[in-house]
């Protein structure tokens, strides 16, 4: 099964503590689905799930210093 006909996108979601989680996906649920995968239940509760901005590639470089 082939991903090219999905296409997944970057977020940059906010976090209680002032930093930003990124994370990838079709849509900010599914990234955050993805997020939960691999992240504790403590930091996906750091999370906040409708404060989210969509970004491409070329912009991370502007984010980096924001992650947390």
């Amino acid at each position: 099964m082939s991903s090219f006909g999905n296409p997944h996108r970057i977020y940059l979601f906010d976090m209680k503590n002032g930093k930003k989680k990124l994370a990838y996906g079709q849509s900010p649920e599914d990234a955050l689905e993805i997020l939960s995968y691999r992240l504790p239940k403590e930091e996906m509760d750091e999370i906040i799930k409708d404060r989210c901005v969509q970004v491409n590639q070329q912009q991370l470089q502007e984010y980096v210093h924001f992650l947390g």
